[in-house]
């Protein structure tokens, strides 16, 4: 469970890490579109966006 918790939550500490380097630049700047593109294994098996 941790696991899955650390793979959603590692990109937007990321994307907030880089908004904090850059907010000196551009204060308005906004971050989108983060969205789970594939998944592999657990009880419901792999999922893939699209298919």
């Amino acid at each position: 469970m941790w696991t899955k918790l650390l793979i959603c939550i590692a990109p937007q500490v990321a994307l907030l890490t880089i908004y904090d380097m850059c907010k000196a630049i551009d204060r308005g700047m906004v971050i989108t579109d983060v969205k789970l593109l594939q998944k592999r294994r657990g009880k419901s098996g792999s999922w893939v966006v699209g298919e």
